[in-house]
């Protein structure tokens, strides 16, 4: 299993935006080889930002990349140019090898 993780700081006052653009958005993820799961995560207040996270769950590192140069990945990201004022700075991504599983 392989975990990619983008995580986000939206600007105070502006997670309504943040979580609109996110929740009404065709992420095109179902049916793309290799996706398990997807969750959208709301984290803790900063000084300046709130963090979210994206965290997607893929069958294997190869799933992931081949999701990253697909038409669904495209597809997903068209038009998804942020509104100003509502990010502080790109979104950082994190991948991860899962090492072990507990359920």
């Amino acid at each position: 299993m392989y975990i990619a993780m983008n995580r986000f700081r939206v600007t105070l006052g502006r997670e309504n935006d943040f979580e609109e653009i996110w929740l009404s958005r065709d992420s095109h993820l179902k049916g793309v080889p290799g996706f398990v799961e997807f969750q959208l995560l709301k984290g803790p207040e900063r000084d300046d930002h709130r963090l979210y996270a994206s965290h997607s769950l893929w069958a294997s590192e190869a799933a992931f990349e081949a999701w990253t140069t697909s038409d669904a990945f495209r597809k997903a990201h068209a038009g998804a140019k942020p509104r100003e004022g509502i990010y502080l700075g790109p979104p950082n991504l994190e991948c991860f090898e899962v090492l072990q599983k507990v359920k």
